[in-house]
Parts: structure tokens; C-alpha cells; sequence
């Protein structure tokens, strides 16, 4: 895998840990999952800064929010026990629909 796909799908999963640490967190309130979301937000950022040095930033910002969304609600469903209906699943399926267009044919992409 091309190192600059590796740093975007590191930059995504620190996100979906930051953004799945913020429920606990309670409006940074409670130490451990605030010093996660802060920690993992600067990790994603960082990560997703490398990868846009080859990356086009609206195919990889289309990419980071497409996973994100799906791989939080995943989160959400497994450890929050708030599980998507089916609309949502159906929105989410779309989502991972147009991320995998990008990804397989679109001409911008680096493969």
C-alpha cells in the first residue's frame, strides 16, 4: 500500500478515536477521554497534512469524511449502543459507495 494512503487511513483512525472518546469525555469534563480526543485530533491532523503532500485535498477530505462517518457509527452502534436505522445504514452504504468510485475511478486519485 502506497505510504500516502497509509498516513490517511492512520489520520482516520485516530479520528474516529477522537471523535468516539468525545461522548465519554462529557464536554471535557472527565480527564481520560479529553486528553484521547485532544491527543487523537492532533495525531489525525498531522497525519492527514502528510498524506495531502500526494493526495488532492478534496479527494482525501471526501475519503477521511466518508470512512469517518461509517467507522464512528460502528463505534457508536458497538459501544454506545446506538445502532443506526435503516435509512442511516442505507445513507452510510451510499457514503462507502462514493469513497470506493473515488478511490477505484476517479482520475485525480494517486494509485
Amino acid at each position: 500500500m502506497p505510504m500516502h494512503l497509509v498516513y490517511l487511513f492512520t489520520a482516520i483512525v485516530f479520528e474516529v478515536v477522537a471523535t468516539s472518546a468525545l461522548k465519554a469525555a462529557n464536554g471535557f469534563t472527565v480527564l481520560v477521554p479529553s486528553v484521547i480526543v485532544v491527543i487523537g485530533y492532533a495525531c489525525a491532523f498531522y497525519f492527514l497534512s502528510v498524506s495531502l503532500r500526494t493526495i488532492p485535498v478534496g479527494i482525501a477530505y471526501a475519503i477521511w469524511a466518508g470512512l469517518g462517518v461509517v467507522l464512528v457509527a460502528v463505534v457508536g452502534a458497538l459501544v454506545y449502543r446506538q445502532v443506526p436505522d435503516l435509512p442511516a445504514i442505507i445513507g452510510m452504504a451510499l457514503i462507502l459507495a462514493g469513497v470506493l468510485i473515488i478511490n477505484l475511478l476517479s482520475e485525480t486519485v494517486t494509485h
